[in-house]
């Protein structure tokens, strides 16, 4: 397969899933379960545990561009691929987590409270915007199209591991305020 048709053939699949994927997570953010009359406690301990996941996937960037700058090829792969699978896990958690529990209202106050605003909208705009950033980093390091994806990957990188490291001040900022 030419490397030109395997880019063509995943263009159509990541302009969809860019698409559905807040879509559905905007959807589902919105739905909660209790309100079908299933009595779900609320699963209050997965915003811990999904901030880790964030942390833990900035790390993973930082260190698969190491891995890449010093040659490391295919640990540099192996961690990429970690960083999605723990992306696509976070976003499991965080929908499941907001499907059964109420959106916490931050409760700090004056410049802190714009500080928080700003990180947070930032973060939900950038992680939108990752989504098709990440895709087609990924689908041209498959082509072998590596002069394509290192262009690319210099844009991804640096608002991935933003919206990773702010997910993880979000969480902290806002944690306090969380009903147990």
């Amino acid at each position: 397969m030419e490397d030109n048709t395997l880019e063509q053939k995943f263009s159509k699949f990541i302009i969809i899933v860019s698409i559905v994927i807040p879509v559905v997570v905007a959807i589902l953010f919105g739905v909660k379960l209790k309100d079908f009359g299933y009595n779900v406690e609320p699963l209050s301990f997965l915003p811990a545990i999904y901030a880790t996941t964030n942390g833990l996937t900035a790390i993973i960037l930082v260190a698969a561009v190491i891995a890449i700058k010093n040659g490391k090829r295919k640990l540099h792969e192996q961690l990429m691929t970690s960083a999605i699978v723990l992306s696509v896990a976070f976003l499991v958690m965080y929908v499941a987590y907001h499907m059964t529990a109420d959106s916490t209202k931050f409760g700090g106050e004056g410049a802190i409270r714009y500080l928080y605003f700003f990180l947070l909208i930032t973060h939900i705009i950038l992680s939108i915007a990752i989504i098709p950033l990440v895709m087609i980093t990924y689908v041209r390091a498959l082509a072998a199209k590596f002069d394509k994806h290192k262009k690319i990957a210099k844009i991804t990188f640096p608002i991935w591991l933003y919206v990773a490291v702010t997910g993880v001040v979000v969480y902290l900022m806002i944690s306090p305020y969380y009903v147990q």
